[in-house]
């Protein structure tokens, strides 16, 4: 090989790592990718902000209807801001859907995804507070399997994951790159094992807690939507605890997952994409999107999405170029 280099010929595998750095280059970002579809996300809250529906005082009521059971501290400014709305409807749900639709355009473009996804974790938890009363955490009536604990906080929660900015050092997925490894598998941790606390609820163990709240999604809904629901509720006709205990086993398997090496940490995220599928089909009627009168397709599209920002990056491009180029310099 020095021959080689003193004669002024540069070694084959110079040329392919340089080839294959290149086309590295060239390649989507991943975590580019994931903003894009959280970006979609907001646009397609925004779209559903400007339905009919909104523009009727079903919509204030909606507002209104969150403050119950919530401590006074939180429930008063929930309907304080229920009333402004009622007053002042058709004004406040156009700026509502406006912003969204801004919050998605700014991210989805590369100037300004900067304070678009800043904007987004400041809006994410005013809406939290005032649109779904702290998404009903502190009620003790909630359940995970129809969108605890909230859609809108794992908006600021992907904004956060999603920042355009790196640490220094290689990430092992693309959560990992601006909050650091132990971070992101902090927060993953903290999720996924608050999720398997809620599906323990009194609310989701009670014989018939599942099967009355999946039958209940069939109002309005096409016939194949509310087909899903009636099987669903069969399935879990007086087994509420079991189902629970089911459900909560699979979220620890998931939460814990993120510590596993990579080719474990794939089989938890497909397990993951899966508990978000069958939720979203069976538990959230896919957002009741098509029974009108959703502002949002409900929490499993993020949870969804935040699994992928979890999956495991290809690091060892340059690792794989050089043994082949070493081989066919070799051969050569």
């Amino acid at each position: 090989m020095s021959d080689i280099a003193a004669a002024g010929v540069r070694p084959a595998w110079r040329g392919s790592l340089s080839a294959g750095a290149g086309a590295a280059r060239g390649a989507p970002d991943a975590r580019r990718l994931l903003q894009l579809v959280l970006a979609g996300i907001w646009l397609l809250d925004g779209i559903l902000q400007y339905q009919g529906f909104m523009y009727t005082k079903g919509f204030s009521d909606m507002l209104a209807g969150t403050a119950s059971g919530n401590p006074g501290v939180i429930a008063r400014p929930i309907t304080w801001d229920a009333t402004l709305v009622q007053h002042h409807l058709v004004l406040l749900n156009s700026v509502f859907a406006t912003i969204q639709l801004l919050l998605g355009l700014g991210i989805a473009w590369r100037p300004t995804v900067r304070p678009a996804l800043a904007a987004s974790v400041a809006w994410s938890l005013g809406v939290w507070w005032f649109g779904e009363g702290l998404g009903m955490v502190l009620t003790g009536d909630i359940n995970l399997v129809s969108g605890a604990p909230g859609a809108v906080i794992l908006y600021a929660l992907l904004a956060v994951l999603l920042w355009p900015s790196d640490r220094g050092s290689p990430a092992p997925f693309a959560a990992a790159r601006a909050v650091g490894a132990p971070a992101a598998r902090a927060l993953w941790l903290v999720l996924w094992l608050s999720l398997a606390y809620f599906a323990l609820l009194p609310s989701s163990r009670a014989p018939q807690g599942l099967h009355d709240m999946l039958a209940g999604m069939e109002d309005g809904e096409p016939g194949w939507v509310a087909g899903l629901a009636r099987g669903g509720a069969a399935v879990v006709a007086h087994q509420g605890l079991a189902a629970s205990i089911v459900l909560a086993i699979a979220l620890v398997i998931i939460a814990v997952g993120v510590y596993l090496p990579p080719p474990a940490l794939r089989a938890t995220l497909v397990l993951a994409l899966v508990v978000a599928a069958v939720i979203w089909a069976f538990g959230e009627a896919f957002g009741e999107i098509m029974a009108g009168g959703a502002t949002d397709p409900n929490s499993a599209p993020l949870l969804a999405l935040l699994a992928l920002c979890y999956w495991p990056a290809r690091t060892a491009v340059a690792a794989a170029v050089l043994p082949a180029a070493g081989e066919g310099a070799i051969a050569s």
